[in-house]
């Protein structure tokens, strides 16, 4: 094999005379296409609610908190899904956080999460991890449906307003004040300093 690999690589370099440049580059085109559209496709099945409830670790645990709050419903009828707080938009970002996601799949095969009891011991180190991503990035996902500049905090409620002005000018993000708006608090989490 490695007396043939410089002829191999001189085969490739060489131009086809049974193919066209024409035939080639068209069948690399169509190839390409076709992987890229089921790319695509795999990567945003794996963003829809029946795929993230699929394992009965999000099922039993995590799912039914989040039915319970006002992203699930509201009287809007606006729901947010998961891959809508826990998946960035972006390409760049969500392939990041997708490859994130296939280490998290640890915790699945190696069964640390497999029952309730498993899952309240791991929940506050797993929320930590969860709320230092989106502080990091600015609570990026809750800012595509909630912007401090679409918001009208005049209408708000008095300890609402108060608080979203304060968060303006101390430059705070989000998830420094609504952790526990889609999931329960993991019961073992150090008590944090009032805000008001």
């Amino acid at each position: 094999m490695s007396d043939n690999v410089p002829g191999f690589w001189t085969k490739l370099k060489r131009p086809s005379t049974r193919y066209s440049l024409l035939a080639l580059l068209s069948v690399g085109f169509v190839c390409g296409v076709l992987f890229w559209g089921g790319f695509n496709t795999a990567m945003e099945a794996t963003n829809t609610l029946d795929f993230c409830i699929s394992c009965h670790e999000m099922r039993d645990n995590v799912y039914q908190e989040y039915k319970t709050t006002i992203h699930y419903s509201n009287r809007t009828g606006v729901r947010a899904y998961c891959s809508d707080c826990h998946v960035p938009k972006d390409w760049g970002h969500k392939m990041m956080r997708k490859i994130q996601a296939s280490q998290e799949l640890y915790g699945k095969i190696m069964g640390t999460i497999s029952t309730p009891e498993k899952f309240e011991a791991k929940r506050l180190e797993l929320a930590t991890h969860e709320w230092a991503r989106m502080k990091a990035s600015d609570s990026r996902e809750c800012r595509n449906c909630h912007s401090f500049s679409a918001m009208d905090i005049e209408k708000q409620k008095a300890r609402a307003s108060k608080m979203h002005k304060l968060g303006q000018e101390d430059k705070k993000t989000c998830i420094d004040c609504h952790k526990g708006i889609a999931h329960r608090k993991p019961k073992n989490m150090p008590e944090e300093p009032d805000e008001d």
